[in-house]
């Protein structure tokens, strides 16, 4: 039986922190993207742990009779993308997570809280982000 959504979610978020992932964050994109429902945001200490993040991932997933459509940049390290169809998840590094900021670019996706899961403290919105919304 095909995980739901917040199963899927709350799977993959639990996985990537006992994998010790830092600050994970999960945004509700659905009403603002056709691309997926939710996106989860999570960084690594190191290209390695990046990879040992997704493959865990992907290995919990296959427990539960899941697989990924896609996983893209995980020789790399820095930023592996994996599309789960309803969930896209996003493992950088540091100096990537902090390059790309998606939490910025996604700023008016809502945030999901997982329970179990540490996630990311919530960051006030930046003098940008307000003129960006006044305007």
């Amino acid at each position: 039986m095909a995980l739901t959504l917040a199963e899927k979610t709350q799977l993959c978020a639990a996985v990537a922190d006992s994998r010790k992932a830092e600050d994970i964050v999960v945004l509700d994109v659905q009403p603002i993207s056709s691309v997926a429902d939710h996106f989860m945001i999570c960084n690594g200490a190191s290209d390695r742990q990046v990879r040992a993040i997704a493959e865990a991932i992907v290995d919990e997933l296959a427990q539960h009779g899941e697989k990924p459509l896609s996983v893209e940049g995980y020789h790399q390290g820095t930023w592996v993308l994996m599309d789960c169809a309803d969930l896209v998840i996003h493992i950088f590094d540091h100096e990537t997570r902090h390059f790309y900021d998606l939490e910025r670019l996604w700023h008016r996706a809502t945030r999901v809280e997982v329970p179990g899961v540490a996630m990311a403290m919530t960051a006030a919105p930046t003098s940008e982000l307000w003129l960006v919304e006044k305007c």
